[in-house]
């Protein structure tokens, strides 16, 4: 295991016989999920995934992997594979499918069937492999078999990557549900088979490596949400995820026992669940799901409202209903239940629309305070289960935290994996697997990659910084006629200001400033404008932080009169 400390280089040309393991997200986050594996002069990805922003990164939509070291080995890539269909894992593929349209997917029924809906959204008609539990795939250099693993989506899928250099498996997302809704369970005996075979690198699902025990099932969460739709008085309004099948199900299977009627609300959660039921996948029963705009004619005790938004996303519908700006307007005795975990980073945003909420008189239920809710990942104990059935040779925990990663690696020593064997990795950085070993070789460009609106990259850690100095100081622009001979102002400078807290005589010690700023410019025989404006910005930016303990955004415009 690499020092942290320890600065790594770009790694050397990869030998003949070794696999290289790059992740380029999901390692020191929840999200973003994406893996590079290289063989062979040949690249295969496993799932290319979203990070969602948090509070210190306002205006951004969604944050993508780094692309950068595979964009000028496109052409290599042999395909994606696609474990499941969670934001977090096919949310970025729209963008890598730009740069190369024709890298063929390879992923189960409902897995493709999400994306192919999202990438129609981007005008894109994918190259797709659709793969069962059990099968397995050529995919040039790199030989596939798929394992059926139980997750929060169905269709979920483990996948054995065979090389020359030796086998790797991936868990991706999973649990070990044994009392699982859609009666498929994570396949051990498959997982017992592989590691009989010899697995020589494990990868494996590090989210809940801290949680001890084994995850809760699905289904000893329906009393919980049955008590919901029995009390409520009047209507229930659910948030998850718009890819949360299971837990959808539950929530129709509810609504139609308390006699209420179900409208899917957004746009994204209207296509999944269409796609669901189209694939048999959610079973609904016939007249339960009305139009939107039909139910809400109908009394507030037969109403059953499912959004999106679980996460505090600004856009999504549950925070405009909060905010008032929804045509769904929240009021006294709606019951609003989330039935969606936490995802480390969303806390405050997800906080603060229950506080909304409660204040516009709607009781609130979610896993702080109700069972509705259960993990789709594997809690220690079934880490545990796992490590000793496959007896991996090495281990490289992904899908977490850094604290994540670090239980997940105590667990595997602990199970016998030596301590040499077990590799925790950060993004971009490269895992060599040779002769059976695997190591760190180096690492390659793996920053955040923003999508603000329409542009992809544009906005960078500057960018933001400055949103956050806006946001926390407002901004002031300091506009100084001159004359050109002299520097000297020939009006009162005059200072701009928006949401900067100030009264009439703010500015008066900050315009002395200005005018020795400039002076200084006119002894320094300073002519470029951009330079004299930007020794103005400095002047005041200091006076304001030294006078007031205030940091606005400070812009400075000069013109010759």
């Amino acid at each position: 295991m690499p020092s942290p400390r320890k600065k790594l280089t770009p790694p050397a040309r990869l030998p003949k016989n070794g696999m290289r393991i790059t992740p380029l997200g999901g390692l020191g986050e929840v999200g973003r999920n994406m893996t590079v594996f290289e063989h062979a002069g040949k690249l295969m990805i496993v799932d290319c995934g979203v990070l969602f922003p948090e509070e210190h990164q306002p205006g951004i939509d969604v944050i993508l992997p780094d692309f950068t070291s595979i964009r000028d080995r496109l052409d290599d890539i042999e395909c994606i594979v696609l474990t499941h269909g969670h934001e977090d894992h096919i949310g970025g593929v729209p963008y890598l499918l730009k740069e190369r349209a024709d890298i063929p997917l390879i992923g189960s029924e409902l897995t493709l069937a999400f994306i192919t809906a999202k990438l129609k959204e981007h005008r894109i008609t994918p190259k797709t492999i659709q793969v069962e539990a059990g099968q397995k795939h050529k995919a040039g250099v790199f030989d596939l078999e798929f394992v059926a693993v139980n997750h929060s989506i169905p269709d979920s899928l483990a996948v054995a990557i065979r090389t020359k250099a030796g086998t790797v498996l991936c868990t991706g997302d999973f649990k070990m549900d044994q009392f699982p809704l859609d009666g498929r369970i994570t396949d051990l005996r498959a997982f017992a088979r592989l590691g009989e075979q010899g697995v020589d690198l494990f990868l494996t699902d590090s989210t809940n490596a801290e949680v001890p025990g084994f995850t809760m099932s699905e289904r000893d969460l329906t009393p919980a949400i049955d008590q919901v739709f029995a009390s409520s008085p009047r209507r229930v309004i659910v948030s998850s995820f718009a890819s949360h099948v299971h837990r959808i199900q539950q929530v129709l299977d509810a609504a139609h026992a308390a006699g209420r009627k179900v409208a899917f609300v957004g746009r994204s959660m209207v296509r999944n669940m269409a796609i669901a039921r189209d694939l048999d996948y959610l079973d609904i029963p016939k007249g339960l799901v009305v139009d939107f705009r039909k139910i809400q004619s109908m009394p507030d005790h037969k109403i059953t409202l499912i959004c999106t938004g679980s996460q505090g996303e600004p856009m999504a519908a549950l925070a405009r209903m909060a905010n008032g700006d929804h045509q769904i307007q929240v009021g006294e005795g709606d019951t609003v239940l989330m039935a969606s975990s936490l995802i480390p980073g969303n806390e405050n945003a997800i906080y603060g629309i229950i506080n909304k909420l409660t204040d516009l008189g709607a009781n609130i239920v979610h896993k702080g305070n109700a069972k509705v809710h259960v993990s789709g990942h594997a809690s220690a104990g079934e880490l545990v289960y796992c490590y000793n059935i496959v007896r991996p040779k090495n281990v490289m925990p992904v899908h977490g935290e850094s604290k994540h990663l670090h239980a997940n690696a105590e667990l595997a020593r602990r199970t016998g994996v030596p301590e040499q064997n077990v590799v925790i990795a950060q993004d971009g950085v490269t895992v060599d697997l040779i002769d059976g070993k695997a190591r760190v070789s180096g690492k390659v460009e793996a920053g955040l990659v923003y999508v603000d609106g329409q542009t992809i990259g544009a906005a960078t850690e500057d960018t933001l910084a400055e949103r956050r100095l806006l946001s926390g100081g407002g901004v002031v622009t300091v506009v100084a006629l001159i004359d050109p001979k002299t520097y000297k102002p020939v009006e009162p400078v005059e200072f701009l200001s928006k949401g900067f807290v100030h009264d009439k005589r703010t500015f008066e010690g900050a315009e002395a400033q200005v005018t020795k700023a400039l002076a200084r410019a006119k002894t320094d025989k300073v002519e470029d404008i951009a330079e004299i404006e930007e020794s103005i910005v400095e002047t005041v930016s200091s006076y304001l932080r030294r006078t007031y303990r205030r940091e606005p955004a400070v812009q400075a415009v000069v013109v010759d009169a």
